[in-house]
């Protein structure tokens, strides 16, 4: 009788543990985040979700879309807290339902000086706040329910071509960033802030002078005070060990290594700090006295290697991987992850071929690891350029390139996946565009990432193979994330982006997009395509008048959509000098310039760009 009860106890325990794991299956995935730009704070995207998996994942519905700017630059990271979507553009923070894409807040900043790149790539969260800098030079602390400002401080000069567009990085009560503005000569340097009023606690100079370790590395000594080295995207933590890891940018000017010999520390490097202190404590230098502007522009990501070591892996724009070994601060290995060929010369006026070009390599998004399959994963820019060296002169808050540089027309990316240990390409895929937004490991053996013509990627993490390629009507710059709600998987993406002629036949308008599996009457992507754009018809040039057009909003789409390549105030840069245009063209052919681009240049209208809005950037750089 004993036996015969306890066998039907047992019994019992078991159906009963049957039926709420079916109920646990039935409801879904419990609620998750994506609270930091990489996920965790040491970088790795990694996502352990599966409802979306490699059976399932080509059936993705769009589940809404957000429009958040007509043009611009579009590269945040997003975050996902408890239900509501963060994400940022170059002026605006929003705070967005999760799975509606509902607006729940706004916060617009005005800026108070001249900007010197409106760009910003996101917002770091920590005790009910957000964190961001603005193109001005201005930090920013917003409430994270209402959206109300906190505090700003004004932490740099864009006067001098400082600005801050990188996503912070919180340690115990310090936020962490970093002044951008390598290429307008600025002395690049890290600082700690007081999260609650935003009072400084501690700086580093990237650029080191005097009698700080490696200013002996800048033989020039004179050419250290406009040495670049700003940090423009992310940070890394390490917890345990209390240590912020720090990309460095290019030194300046770009294009003249002689006019600054020496390795000049620490730029092209990754300078790893203490986290209360801002105490250097190693550095891994990539490039030294870099003359094609390939420098560490993504965060690090940390990772464990097979034999228990800690490792660091850490994308360059040169395009390679590289991992370090952080016990011993030793390379470990040196993955080529596009095109190389590099030029047996320093820069001259007939120019050198480079391979990856100034806008190749590893962008401002970096590896990430994929706890699942083991593997380091990074998406790459596979595209070449002619670089010229010129003479150089310093003006404070100008462009510094001591040079330029011309595009081949081929153009394309590339999706690694690396043995950990080694470095070892597992696989590869070879994407139509190059990649830059965040690539995204999940336990549902799926990467997601997107390339710049449009597509939304997945792809089987075992071996490449596409799962999915799907058109989002804009060139993926930002984040793309995934997170639970409600018992359904989500995946967001930031779509649209005009930026560094880093695009490949699609600009799009800066747009939040959100994705799930199909639930009720929602039909799969590949029988939903995406929503046309509105017909703008073609546009003759002759029939635009002058007097029609507003010079005023014509500098602020100027801003978004053109001052990353001819400079902030028309000076020149990566395109043309456009002070005194009016000398060269007039109004009509300034319109059919912009209409009718050459293949240098992107294709702004009508996708980014409206009739009324070329009219109104043809009148404002007719007055430069």
């Amino acid at each position: 009788m004993t036996s015969t009860f306890a066998r039907l106890r047992r019994s019992q325990a078991f159906f009963t543990a049957l039926a709420w794991q079916a109920c646990a299956i039935a409801a879904g995935p419990a609620d998750t985040d994506w609270p930091s730009y990489n996920n965790t704070v040491d970088g790795q995207r990694y996502a352990d979700l599966d409802q979306i998996n490699t059976g399932n994942v080509a059936n993705l519905t769009e589940v809404c879309r957000l429009k958040v700017d007509d043009s611009g630059t579009f590269q945040p990271g997003i975050l996902a807290i408890d239900g509501t979507l963060y994400l940022t553009n170059a002026h605006d923070t929003l705070a967005v339902d999760a799975t509606t894409c509902k607006v729940r807040w706004r916060h617009s900043y005005r800026p108070e000086q001249q900007e010197v790149f409106q760009v910003n790539r996101g917002v770091a969260f920590a005790n009910g706040r957000l964190y961001r800098g603005t193109p001005d030079a201005r930090l920013l602390a917003l409430d994270a329910a209402t959206g109300k400002e906190l505090w700003k401080h004004q932490v740099g000069d864009p006067k001098q071509g400082e600005f801050f567009s990188s996503v912070p990085a919180v340690w115990q009560g310090t936020l962490i960033t970093g002044a951008a503005g390598s290429d307008w000569g600025i002395r690049g340097r890290a600082m700690g802030y007081d999260l609650d009023d935003g009072r400084e606690l501690w700086r580093f100079y990237t650029i080191p002078r005097g009698k700080e370790t490696g200013a002996d590395t800048w033989e020039n000594a004179g050419s250290a005070r406009y040495g670049g080295g700003g940090s423009w995207s992310a940070y890394t933590l390490d917890m345990a060990a209390g240590e912020v890891f720090i990309p460095v940018g290019n030194p300046a000017p770009d294009f003249m290594p002689g006019h600054r010999p020496g390795e000049n520390l620490f730029t092209n490097s990754v300078v790893v700090l203490d986290a209360r202190t801002g105490a250097l404590k190693w550095w891994h230098q990539m490039a030294p006295n870099d003359g094609l502007d390939l420098d560490i522009g993504s965060a690090p990501m940390l990772y464990w290697n097979s034999k228990g070591e800690p490792m660091m892996a850490a994308g360059s724009k040169d395009g390679h991987v590289y991992g370090v070994n952080r016990e011993t601060q030793k390379r470990v290995f040196m993955t080529p992850v596009t095109t190389i060929a590099k030029p047996t010369q320093a820069p001259n006026q007939a120019g050198v071929r480079s391979c990856p070009g100034a806008l190749g390599g590893v962008e401002w998004n970096g590896p990430a690891y994929d706890a699942k399959t083991k593997q380091v994963t990074v998406g790459s820019v596979d595209w070449c350029s002619v670089v010229k060296s010129d003479e150089v002169k310093y003006e404070p808050g100008k462009f510094l390139f001591g040079g330029s540089y011309t595009f081949e027309d081929a153009r394309s990316g590339w999706v690694h996946a690396l043995d950990p240990d080694t470095g070892a390409v597992r696989w590869k895929y070879h994407a139509d565009a190059p990649v830059v937004a965040g690539v995204t490991p999940t336990a549902g053996g799926v990467t997601l990432t997107g390339d710049m013509a449009g597509n939304l990627l997945a792809l089987d993490s075992s071996n490449g193979n596409v799962l999915l390629k799907h058109p989002t009507g804009g060139a993926m710059a930002g984040g793309v994330i995934t997170y639970a709600r409600g018992g359904r998987q989500y995946v967001a993406i930031a779509a649209g982006n005009v930026s560094s002629r880093l695009s490949f036949g699609e600009n799009g308008q800066p747009t939040l997009i959100v994705y799930a599996l199909p639930k009720g009457g929602e039909k799969p992507l590949a029988a939903a395509p995406v929503p046309a754009p509105a017909a703008q018809g073609d546009l003759d040039p002759k029939t635009v008048s002058p007097a029609s057009a507003d010079a005023t909003r014509g500098r602020e789409v100027y801003g978004k959509n053109c001052a990353a390549c001819h400079g902030a105030q028309g000076e020149g840069g990566v395109g043309p000098k456009l002070v005194g245009l009016k000398d060269r063209r007039d109004f009509t052919a300034t319109v059919t310039w912009i209409v009718q681009p050459s293949a240098k240049m992107p294709k702004l209208y009508p996708s980014a760009l409206d009739a009324q809005a070329v009219a109104d950037v043809a009148a404002f750089v007719q007055g430069l």
